[in-house]
């Protein structure tokens, strides 16, 4: 649940939470030469309660999101996008946060459109309290804004959420 959590830490315990898995792939980006940055988003709490029925309680009102973006050529392309242009993502549905799915699994093969640009079964700008903006790493955006958890929260959601697969 640590969101500032080095790449090699989560390389070494061989699991992350969505925002750990995706700081690992900013890192592949990054030592393949390509240039990353985060846009920070302010997403409700709510949004989880479908995917972690039993925890909703613990579940903060407002979680602070990295959202990665990949420079390819002289276009930055979202981490929605890698793997083609939302239009044909939403082909695949849209991302509902249940189940065992994650955001960072969700991408692979459905739309997952923070910005409201695709179908509505595919738009989470609902969920978007607040657009932080542009950040040239995770650990800037964390450090101006914070982590949504406290250090005694993130030990224990580490604890009970480490239990639990991808």
């Amino acid at each position: 649940m640590n969101d500032m959590q080095p790449v090699s830490r989560t390389l070494l315990l061989e699991r992350g939470s969505c925002s750990q898995r995706l700081a690992v792939l900013e890192a592949v980006g990054r030592a393949g030469g390509i240039a990353s940055r985060v846009r920070g988003l302010l997403v409700d709490g709510r949004f989880w309660h479908p995917r972690f029925p039993r925890l909703r309680a613990l579940i903060p009102h407002q979680i602070v999101l990295a959202w990665p973006e990949f420079l390819l050529g002289d276009q930055w392309v979202t981490v929605s996008e890698l793997y083609g242009d939302l239009s044909t993502l939403q082909k695949g549905g849209g991302f509902t946060n249940t189940g065992g799915e994650t955001l960072f699994d969700a991408v692979a093969h459905t739309a997952v459109d923070w910005d409201g640009v695709t179908c509505s079964s595919c738009d989470l700008s609902g969920h978007v309290l607040s657009d932080l903006g542009y950040f040239s790493s995770r650990d800037a955006l964390f450090q101006t804004h914070g982590q949504t958890l406290c250090l005694p929260v993130r030990i224990i959601a580490d604890l009970i959420m480490s239990r639990r697969a991808a």
